[in-house]
């Protein structure tokens, strides 16, 4: 029989588990043994990993092609995409049989057949681990088949958009050129903008300017069988920036609050969450007042179009400087984003004008005092447009004496209403369509046919493209305090031409309510004009620049030189000079 005998057992002196380190034989210490470190990470229990292996000693493993792994992933990669530590140094321990690889020679060059029950089959009765697909492309549900929600997948089955290959990637501009003289005081994300929270009182009425004419009820009496071609009138509107208001230079004088800006101004700041292009606004603080500017041909002075689409307008980019040999374009195209807000911004401004009553009755009412921009040497007529000043209270507590004085616009009023009074105020607004074939139309139907019929699936579409837009012209409506809201939909009368335009249809609701529909919360919105003020009062006295970034939801603080757009303004004003 054969023999059978125990190993040594080494007892532990200690009463510890184990041999001790003084008794240990030299066949159990780790000699001439290099070093390799790990991570808990690592996976240590594994016999063999098909899935890692190196790209040096790569095989083709059980009739396998080379380029996939038994698991469907790249090969040489981890499934969590990491490297792990250590890896490097892991060929110390390999073995390699060197004599083994030399003796051996393949006997059966044959190339292996393709599996039949792997991949995908075209047929109906697809192979159990595969999917059969439809004629729209779309997996039917194969038991294995992976996933199996519709749409366009790529390869490692994640899903994809429609063309997204084709989708124009650049980034867009800032609204204002960066000096690296300027320096970064504040960067504030978005979501932390959306919890701000601040309610303020009704506002009190401080002063009224211009003249309103009474606004054409017969416009809303439009439809798509009764359309209306958009006329040109010749009037002048003003939107001076705060700092040249007269009338807010003397109200500053009297220090009746510590913050002066325009209906246009606080709405981009109060929807700031909302937007998507770039904008800036300029602040000057001067002893314990700010004001809050734009820049003459800045992102104010335009309307956008589509703004919030999931693939809005965008303008071609510009030419290539080292490729002198590129073509561009002689004619722009009238469906870039710089065209289509050109375009925007005429339609607003004439719909506003064409649709007011001038010719009495009912006559034109004047408010307090007449319009403040309107000099004497000036021979066109004024358009309908009043201007009414008003304070907010910003105060948390009764101590603090935070006021806001804001310049707001109302277009019009109703019939048998009392301006002079605040009673009966309108104001006018415009959306556009352009092309719904084109680029940047962000899925809107035609007006023509489903603005009678579905009027709601419209709305819902603009609220979609146009969520800031709208937003802002419902909050510069509440800021007026105006009883109604006016809002036209406008379309070209041929889709190839941006120059001629007629009424489809004209709706009407109050602004409060029009802004419960677009979730607009004034208390955000409040809370963000809050912020942003105790953030300039902590600054010295200076000039600030608030800037949106152009690709990322965030806005930054820039303290900026006293002198800074001072040259364009004194260029501009040279230019009109040599004009005149």
């Amino acid at each position: 029989m054969p023999s059978f005998s125990l190993p040594p057992i080494i007892d532990n002196p200690d009463g510890g588990w184990g041999p001790s380190s003084s008794n240990l034989p030299e066949q159990f210490k780790f000699k001439d043994i290099p070093y390799a470190p790990y991570s808990k990470s690592d996976k240590l229990g594994r016999f063999a990993d098909w899935n890692d292996l190196s790209t040096d000693n790569r095989q083709n493993v059980a009739g396998l092609p080379a380029a996939a792994n038994a698991r469907g992933g790249a090969p040489g990669r981890r499934r969590d995409g990491a490297q792990a530590f250590g890896s490097g140094t892991a060929s110390a321990f390999a073995y390699f049989h060197v004599e083994d690889e030399s003796s051996f020679s393949l006997v059966d060059n044959k190339a292996t057949p393709a599996r039949r029950g792997g991949g995908f089959s075209r047929g109906r009765g697809g192979a159990r681990g595969g999917a059969s697909y439809g004629a729209r492309g779309a997996p039917r549900g194969g038991r294995g088949g992976g996933n199996q929600r519709g749409g366009n997948f790529n390869q490692r089955g994640g899903r994809r958009g429609w063309r997204d290959w084709d989708k124009n990637t650049r980034t867009r501009e800032s609204s204002v050129v960066i000096s690296p003289q300027w320096s970064v005081l504040e960067e504030i994300e978005f979501h932390r903008l959306s919890k701000l929270r601040l309610e303020v009182d009704e506002p009190e009425d401080v002063d009224s300017y211009g003249r309103l004419f009474a606004y054409d009820k017969t416009y809303d009496r439009i439809t798509t069988k009764t359309e209306r071609p958009l006329q040109l009138v010749d009037r002048i509107k003003y939107n001076t920036t705060t700092s040249d208001d007269p009338v807010i230079q003397q109200l500053a004088s009297k220090n009746t609050a510590t913050v002066y800006t325009t209906d246009v101004i606080l709405s981009v700041l109060m929807c700031a969450t909302r937007s998507v292009n770039p904008w800036d606004i300029v602040i000057v603080r001067e002893g314990n007042s700010l004001f809050f500017d734009k820049r003459d041909g800045g992102p104010f002075d335009t309307v956008t179009v589509n703004e919030n689409a999931a693939d809005p307008p965008q303008d071609p980019a510009p030419p290539n400087p080292n490729n002198p040999t590129e073509k561009v374009p002689e004619v722009p195209s009238i469906n870039t984003a710089t065209s289509l807000s050109l375009e925007a911004t005429y339609i607003n401004q004439n719909f506003g004008f064409q649709s007011v009553i001038e010719s009495p009755p009912p006559p034109a009412v004047d408010l307090a005092h007449p319009n403040p921009f309107y000099g004497p040497d000036e021979t066109e007529p004024l358009a309908s447009c009043g201007y009414r000043y008003r304070v907010f209270d910003l105060g948390i507590t009764e101590d603090e004496d935070i006021k806001l004085c804001v310049r707001t616009e109302v277009d019009a009023y109703m019939p048998g209403g009392n301006p002079r009074e605040g009673q009966g105020l309108v104001t006018i607004r415009a959306l556009n369509e352009f092309d719904p074939r084109s680029q940047g139309a962000g899925g809107a139907p035609d007006w023509r046919t489903k603005l009678d019929s579905q009027r709601g699936a419209v709305v819902a579409t603009e609220m979609k493209n146009n969520s800031c837009k709208l937003a802002k012209w419902a909050v510069q409506s509440v800021l007026a305090g105006a009883d109604a809201m006016k809002i036209g939909y406008i379309s070209r009368a041929n889709p190839r031409d941006n120059t001629r335009h007629v009424i489809l249809s004209t709706a009407s609701m109050r602004p409060s309510d029009f802004a419960g529909q677009l979730g607009v919360s004034l208390a955000n919105g409040w809370g963000i004009v809050r912020s942003v003020t105790d953030i300039c009062m902590k600054m010295p006295e200076g000039k600030y620049v608030l800037v949106k970034d152009p690709n990322k939801p965030v806005i930054r603080l820039y303290a900026v030189p006293a002198d800074t757009f001072m040259a364009e303004d004194e260029e501009g004003e040279g230019s009109e000079d040599e004009e005149a």
